[in-house]
């Protein structure tokens, strides 16, 4: 495995939900402009880190998963 999970699983279950939400809005909401597709980028990084488990930003400032 070339990364080391570090987002707990509740935190996992938010961030999904967040990005599902984030995408839904930037679809009905916001639509084919800049600001819809600003925030439809940040809902599918949030869902994607979520669903992998791994932060990259958390990494860079040494956040670590406790057992």
């Amino acid at each position: 495995m070339l990364y080391v999970k570090n987002i707990p699983s509740w935190e996992r279950a938010v961030r999904v939900a967040m990005g599902v939400g984030l995408l839904a809005a930037s679809v009905l909401h916001f639509g084919a402009t800049p600001m819809g597709w600003g925030v439809g980028a940040m809902g599918a990084m949030a869902a994607m880190s979520g669903l992998v488990g791994f932060c990259p930003a958390c990494a860079l400032v040494g956040r670590r998963l406790e057992h």
